[in-house]
């Protein structure tokens, strides 16, 4: 598994990456002010980093008991995205409508929308970690017997 200082490189680079392209494609695309949907994603990264550290731990945990094995499949890594992601609509959606004054519909609406952006978002960031920073006991599974 995944050491606790791992786990935050990886937290915290995926968090600020992702600002990087999620707050001026979120000002564009719901035509919001650009300090608005910052301090959503700001808010929002901040509870996702969270989130996405007690999660990982937990989801490996799960891995490591039931397969011996934190390596994961594709079939794994979309399991592990949508869970994500639906955890964490669920905690977001009644901030985002009470801070930007919209209705719980607009809110799921925009919240979805950050989803499906963060689900792929997840996926590709996640598999290039993984590729940039593989644990050792992966390389002895992916190694020919």
């Amino acid at each position: 598994m995944r050491s606790p200082l791992d786990r935050i490189r990886h937290a915290l680079s995926f968090e600020i990456l992702a600002l990087l392209l999620i707050v001026p494609l979120g000002a564009v695309v719901f035509h919001i002010p650009m300090h608005d949907i910052g301090l959503v994603s700001l808010v929002s990264a901040t509870l996702a980093t969270l989130w996405n550290f007690a999660y990982n731990y937990g989801f490996d945990a799960v891995l490591k008991r039931l397969r011996g094995t934190t390596l994961k499949t594709s079939a794994l890594r979309i399991l592990h995205a949508v869970l994500f992601e639906g955890g964490l609509l669920l905690v977001l959606m009644p901030f985002i409508a009470w801070y930007l004054e919209v209705s719980l519909w607009q809110a799921f609406v925009m919240d979805l929308s950050f989803a499906l952006f963060y689900m792929v978002y997840a996926l590709a960031f996640n598999w290039g970690y993984d590729h940039l920073f593989p644990l050792p006991e992966w390389q002895k599974a992916r190694q020919p017997s």
